[in-house]
């Protein structure tokens, strides 16, 4: 070989090596395979939750229902297979970044922290953390808070806020961290915890679902501000698809029957709450 050939023979090498082939973006590889993978909460009713047979059910399911026909016909997609995977607390941020899944289909909450790691849809629901307590359980004053066990599922914004402000106030209050909701208000029915810890409406879905044969009450204090979103991993073009779908939601009148379907248990809808999502959906 001629020191030519070589030195040319060199160069294509070192080419090579530092050509680096660009993966694809969430929305190519959508197309390319026809299946969108959505990631959903087995006990967060009513915002997700499994059936009796098994298929997820609930708000954000229908929510993530319509966004995956709206991809789809963006795609210019006949056909776009959904595939459920179940996912908890803890494990739908990791199944995101494995690409387990596309989006997480539940009551994630946004929060800055949160943002930094991961994309989110614009709003789709706002809540607030509360306590359930057993009858006659309830504390009269802060102080009464004191030697409280607080049952909490473990990897939410409700944990993180009652961890500050155990903290912040010196109660000698303890948290119970369990897996899911479910565990949660068993935990609280066999009183092994004086509280449990939840986003409110979650609260009332899970104790009316799983609490038969038990009366509970709600406290009435609201201590946090929980922004429901969609979360996916990094990725504008998908985030800008999924804002797009839900936009139009938004501005349809299917939004009306999703939210009748899943909160007529809770004091119906009122002119406030249909506006407020007219004003979340953005225009073309």
């Amino acid at each position: 070989m001629s020191i030519r050939t070589a030195l040319l023979v060199a160069t294509i090498f070192s080419m090579l090596l530092g050509f680096s082939v660009k993966a694809e973006t969430t929305l190519e590889t959508i197309k390319s395979s026809g299946v969108i993978k959505l990631g959903y909460r087995e006990n967060s009713p009513p915002f997700s939750f499994a059936a009796e047979d098994g298929s997820p059910q609930g708000y954000t399911i229908d929510l993530c229902r319509y966004v995956a026909t709206d991809i789809a016909r963006q795609l210019s997609l006949k056909i776009l297979d959904t595939q459920w995977l179940p996912v908890n607390a803890n494990s739908r941020f990791s199944s995101l970044q494995s690409g387990d899944v596309d989006i997480v289909c539940g009551n994630t909450s946004q929060t800055l922290t949160r943002r930094s790691e991961f994309d989110f849809s614009m709003t789709t629901f706002t809540d607030g953390a509360g306590l359930l307590y057993l009858p006659g359980m309830q504390p009269k004053s802060t102080q009464d808070l004191s030697n409280q066990r607080f049952v909490v599922v473990s990897g939410t914004t409700t944990e993180a806020i009652l961890d500050e402000m155990i903290k912040a106030s010196r109660l000698n209050a303890r948290l119970l961290k369990v897996e899911d909701h479910d565990a949660a208000l068993n935990a609280l029915k066999q009183k092994n915890a004086t509280a449990y810890a939840a986003d409110r409406t979650v609260l009332i879905a899970t104790a009316l679902k799983h609490g038969s044969g038990h009366a509970f009450e709600l406290s009435s204090q609201q201590f946090s501000y929980e922004p429901y979103a969609l979360m996916m991993r990094r990725d504008p073009d998908f985030r800008l698809a999924v804002d797009r779908a839900l936009s139009r939601l938004y501005k349809s009148g299917e939004i009306v029957r999703i939210l009748g379907r899943w909160f007529s248990d809770f004091g119906g809808l009122n002119e406030t709450t249909l506006q407020t999502f007219q004003l979340f959906a953005l225009p073309e």
